[in-house]
């Protein structure tokens, strides 16, 4: 099963929802581990098809150096007599404003303008028809005062139009002055909003960080453990020599489990070859039920390691909250296995203070293994309960 996911870069959702914590770490890791070693594989063929690339050059290019004889580098800030960066920055944001400021202003004033002439001219034309209309007009013998009355007044909107078109320039350069401070003041606060966005993402990175190589380290940790216990099997032989360390226990295992290590599998039996087809994972209940009766029983898959009983911890082909179910009310570190509907294989449901764990072991080959660790390999199901079986040991 692993070979597959390694060699397909895949893991089926459901069946990584089957995995436990520690397991989806160390899967992650083999699965880094095959992408870094297929890219190296990949540099390195490709490293024989480059070419070096040459191009011609009509002349060198030649770097300043500094009083160091290194390429001299200046960096803005650092140099003598270089403002420091929060005053650009302020006087940056205070040209923007500015420039804002004066292109509000213009408009404004293209408007009060067009105001301004369409307002006198509306007056210059009522007063010529209330001079036209005026019965003093008609009735005057001396036509050219009448045409210098009209001058006169002509005049005096004149010299109020200008009056008035100061006075609105003024207010229109106060209005500009106070636009641009609050321009200033708006960007100012935004750049103060963009520099807590940036501490705060900078805070989340160094966190992210943080987990990141706190999974890291779990996950080597795991790894160096397994090889610890692979090798502290070793040195104790046979596996089936520890079984006799613990007593059995009744219907539930009040037992904890240490990790997966790594030992050989000491059967060289030759297995009967299976009389059907076995696709890559279970799709039916029925094809179980086959597989179970095929391959596993013949292999006393869930009998006790000295007898043909079946093991009081072997459960058959129940559903996961079924497990989680008989283990309800069972005492603190009771485990059962049962038939994995996801895999060629079994899942240790085991009892813990705050809940359930379920671990999947691989049995898709000629041996027994925890999915996704560097696994030890049993000939044996019973094999692999009894050796992972512990008292007063930190659980899985």
């Amino acid at each position: 099963m692993m070979q597959q996911i390694l060699r397909d870069m895949f893991v089926d959702p459901e069946l990584l929802a089957e995995l436990n914590e520690e397991q989806r770490q160390i899967l992650f890791y083999k699965i880094r581990q095959e992408q870094v070693r297929r890219w190296t594989a990949r540099e390195s063929q490709e490293e024989g098809w480059k070419r070096p690339l040459t191009r011609e050059r009509n002349g060198d290019v030649q770097w300043l150096q500094g009083r160091d004889g290194e390429v001299w580098v200046w960096v803005m800030g650092d140099f003598p007599g270089d403002k420091p960066y929060e005053m650009i920055v302020k006087e940056l944001m205070e040209e923007r404003a500015r420039r804002q400021a004066q292109l509000e202003a213009q408009e404004l004033w293209r408007k009060k303008e067009e105001e301004i002439k369409q307002k006198f001219r509306d007056a210059i034309t009522k007063e010529k028809a209330r001079l036209v209309a005026g019965k003093w007009k008609e009735e005057a013998e001396d036509r050219k005062a009448a045409k210098q009355e009209e001058e006169r007044i002509q005049e005096k909107l004149k010299k109020q139009e200008e009056e008035e078109r100061q006075r609105e320039e003024e207010e229109i350069r106060r209005a500009e002055e106070k636009r641009a401070k609050e321009l200033y003041m708006s960007l100012e606060q935004e750049q103060k909003k963009s520099e807590q966005r940036d501490k705060e993402w900078e805070e989340q990175l160094c966190r992210s960080k943080a987990a990141d190589e706190e999974m890291t380290r779990k996950a080597h940790w795991a790894r160096d453990e397994y090889k610890r216990q692979s090798l502290r099997a070793i040195e104790k032989g046979h596996v089936a020599g520890l079984s006799g360390h613990f007593q059995k226990q009744s219907h539930w295992s009040h037992s904890t489990f240490t990790e997966p290590s790594v030992s050989p599998v000491p059967s060289n039996e030759a297995r009967p070859s299976p009389a059907w087809v076995r696709t890559p994972r279970p799709s039916s209940r029925e094809m179980l039920i086959l597989w179970f009766t095929e391959e596993q029983k013949p292999k006393q898959a869930g009998y006790e390691r000295n007898g043909n009983a079946i093991a009081p911890w072997f459960h058959g082909i129940i559903s996961r909250d079924d497990s989680e179910t008989l283990l309800m009310n069972a005492a603190e570190s009771s485990f059962l296995v049962r038939v994995s509907e996801m895999i060629w294989g079994y899942t240790l449901s085991y009892r813990t203070a705050s809940g359930f764990k379920h671990f999947l072991i691989d049995a898709s080959g000629d041996y027994y293994s925890f999915l996704g660790v560097d696994q030890n390999r049993h000939a044996t199901l019973a094999d692999l309960i009894d050796f992972h079986k512990v008292r007063e040991q930190n659980s899985v």
